[in-house]
């Protein structure tokens, strides 16, 4: 059977990125972004929030690093990935996260207005 992993997220940093090294060298980027859902529930329009795990490689993930700030807008490009380890205690833990394959920074407010954005100028991946 085939199978296909692709997910793209819109959304907003929660928090700065954390940038760091793998011990082989290859930088890796983590951050939380936030994704809105507006819907109407009756009368009411209702607002849902999801956060998501992002980790990102590579120059990529310098690039994150360098110029995303918490608050920021991005569209993350990517595939959903399971990580599971054992804690010192033995306890089984698992956790999903996106692995961003290509990441579009939004303008930052101020900056110019979506009409002006093209999301073909995004940063070319690893």
């Amino acid at each position: 059977m085939a199978s296909f992993n692709k997910v793209i997220l819109i959304g907003n940093l929660t928090r700065d990125p954390e940038l760091k090294y793998t011990p082989s060298g290859t930088p890796v980027v983590n951050f939380p972004l936030a994704v809105n859902r507006k819907y109407r529930q009756g009368e009411e329009l209702k607002e849902e929030v999801t956060y998501v795990d992002i980790v990102v490689f590579g120059r990529q993930a310098e690039h994150c690093g360098q110029y995303l700030n918490k608050g920021d807008g991005a569209i993350i490009d990517g595939r959903l990935q399971q990580r599971r380890w054992e804690t010192d205690d033995g306890q089984k833990r698992s956790k999903h996260e996106v692995v961003g394959d290509n990441v579009t920074f939004l303008p930052k407010k101020g900056q110019g207005s979506q009409e002006s954005y093209n999301p073909q100028e995004s940063y070319a991946t690893r």
